[in-house]
């Protein structure tokens, strides 16, 4: 599973991923970024092989690709954060790579149309389709 979060609507994008080898995270990050296209500026990523075809990323999405720095998790502090409350959904113990399209939709679906306190009690959804600010990700497989 991979986890895509703008941070400025905390709108989330969640992709499926079967492995996680670079070929397949490309595929999947691609093809949950392409609708946005139009809006993707940057990408920041932690430091995994899987990130291995990032300069395919790039180019596919014409995006500015970042890293974080090693072992410093607190420089993705919102996509760590979001990733902990999709574990609401999908909890520590089970196996991501059996979870369904259907229900990985089903908690987009819940995270984007939960009020949030940072944005006023509005919804991601709601901010994220009023506001045109680019979409700048961070993501962790």
């Amino acid at each position: 599973m991979v986890t895509l979060v703008e941070r400025k609507s905390l709108y989330t994008v969640i992709g499926s991923l079967k492995h996680k080898k670079a070929d397949a995270v490309r595929k999947t990050v691609t093809e949950a970024l392409m609708p946005y296209k139009e809006r993707v500026r940057t990408i920041t990523y932690d430091n995994g092989r899987e990130f291995a075809d990032h300069q395919g990323m790039a180019n596919d999405l014409e995006a500015r690709i970042y890293f974080a720095h090693p072992y410093a998790s607190w420089e993705r502090g919102l996509n760590e954060n979001t990733n902990g409350l999709i574990r609401q959904y999908f909890p520590k113990q089970q196996a991501l790579n059996t979870v369904t399209n259907a229900r990985i939709k089903h908690a987009m679906d819940k995270l984007n149309h939960r009020p949030r306190k940072t944005l006023g009690f509005r919804t991601p959804h709601e901010f994220f389709s009023k506001t045109k600010t680019s979409l700048t990700v961070a993501l962790r497989s």
